[in-house]
């Protein structure tokens, strides 16, 4: 594949030109970590006042507006008081690995964002240094964003089976499915990528958008993702492994303090992370949005794109508050089929259509447009076939008679119409069943006995 790149001009034939990365100094580097981690830490603060504002007005209420102007200092507040309250360790737990658990979901969390790019090459204020607005880069940034993402799943497993609790068991065990499920259908989404952009940094993949995003050519590998990034995050309507109706609290139930803190800050860093990670495969990156560039030509230059980035990141961040605002829980028989009998499926056959694709364009022949209706025609197919399986299994289930329990509560039968419009029509119920008492009961036995 890579030879076959390389021929038709859209891979070079020498590794990804990442020699403008590794030549800072000491103290540049310093300072790009702490400025991430700075970031990061600000961001969650923001992010969950957001949901909490945004959600409120969803629901026709104000949120929080007291502490700081528009309630901005609620989160600190909060923060503050978590930090402050009694730390418990149960009596069952495993002191130690129930004590590493939180850290080690929160530190791959941060390390992810060390391959982001933020922006392109800029002056640092104050000094004649030239760098890069990233961290770091390598020739598989995307993969070891994906590595280090895997290792928070440990995490999660660890605080739910340390604890001693079957609750915090089976939501350690509901996590480590769902997150490991989902990453398959995410990894597969980023093939299509890899192919378009003829490589696997993240500074390269960024450059390959200058003209098209990713997001409009690859639609189906975008919406593949970002159903795959809510799974990964275990946010509403997936948000499973800490289901409270089910499971009190998942796999921190028996968490507190600092520690449960730890594992708060670990989720919403993942939710930027994913964001992030969206915007640079998908979005265009830091590159400024479609037209905004043709108006304004230094749009793409010094900080400027930063604005763009952290735009974009804040959309799908507003999603998943949108999301949790909206949807309900799903069971977790239907999130896990969805996952590997739809999304799975549906992501080969697009990596198998678009290597197609690619392959019959480098080599000339038939017209990319026509493969590519002949591509749609064949997903639309598959998803109605898909969708007919599903109506039989749910005719099936209809058809089958409820059986109720004796002597339970009646149940009202539906209207012949259907449902009725308006105020609902008086409910009437049979007399229940005369019911002896054990008194009676056992002197009919002994008049019949005499």
């Amino acid at each position: 594949m890579t030879t076959l790149l390389a021929a038709g001009g859209l891979l070079p034939m020498e590794a990804d030109d990442l020699s403008k990365f590794g030549q800072d100094p000491w103290w540049v580097i310093l300072l790009k970590a702490v400025l991430i981690f700075v970031v990061l830490v600000l961001l969650t603060l923001f992010n969950i006042w957001w949901e909490r504002r945004v959600v409120a007005r969803m629901q026709h209420r104000i949120g929080p507006n007291v502490h700081g102007p528009f309630g901005l200092l609620q989160s600190l507040a909060d923060g503050v008081k978590l930090a402050l309250k009694e730390d418990i360790i149960p009596k069952a737990a495993d002191k130690v690995v129930f004590l590493l658990a939180p850290v080690i979901a929160v530190v791959p969390a941060f390390v992810t964002f060390s391959v982001i790019p933020f922006g392109p090459e800029v002056k640092i204020p104050f000094s004649d240094v030239r760098t890069p607005l990233q961290l770091t880069d390598m020739p598989v940034a995307v993969l070891f964003v994906m590595a280090i993402a895997s290792v928070g799943i440990y995490g999660i497993v660890l605080g739910g089976w340390s604890s001693g609790s079957t609750y915090s068991l089976l939501g350690g065990l509901r996590s480590s499915a769902q997150m490991i499920s989902y990453e398959v259908a995410m990894g597969l989404a980023l093939v299509a990528v890899f192919l378009y952009a003829g490589s696997m940094s993240a500074s390269e993949i960024v450059a390959a958008q200058d003209k098209f995003w990713f997001g409009l050519i690859l639609a189906p590998s975008f919406v593949i993702y970002a159903i795959s990034m809510v799974g990964e995050t275990n946010r509403a309507p997936f948000d499973l492994p800490e289901a409270e109706g089910e499971l009190v609290g998942g796999f921190h139930t028996e968490y507190s303090s600092l520690k449960f803190a730890l594992f708060f800050l670990a989720e919403y860093i993942n939710m930027a992370t994913v964001s992030a990670l969206a915007t640079t495969l998908f979005l265009g990156g830091w590159h400024a949005p479609w037209g905004v560039e043709q108006v304004w030509e230094g749009s793409n230059s010094g900080y400027w794109p930063l604005l763009w980035f952290f735009g974009k990141v804040l959309f799908f961040i507003f999603v998943f508050i949108w999301l949790r605002g909206s949807l309900p829980r799903l069971r977790y028989d239907q999130f896990m089929a969805f996952g590997w009998k739809r999304l799975i499926p549906i992501s080969l056959l697009w990596i198998v259509a678009v290597a197609s694709i690619r392959a019959v364009s480098l080599e000339g022949g038939i017209d990319r447009q026509y493969l590519l209706i002949g591509a749609g025609i064949v997903a639309v197919l598959f998803l109605v076939l898909f969708f007919i399986g599903d109506s039989g299994d749910e005719e099936t289930r209809e058809e089958a008679p409820a059986v109720r329990p004796t002597g339970a509560f009646p149940i009202p039968p539906m209207p012949t119409g259907g449902a009725v419009r308006g105020a609902a029509q008086p409910l009437t119920f049979g007399s229940p069943p005369v019911r002896e008492s054990p008194m009676t009961s056992s002197a009919a036995g002994a008049g019949e006995e005499i």
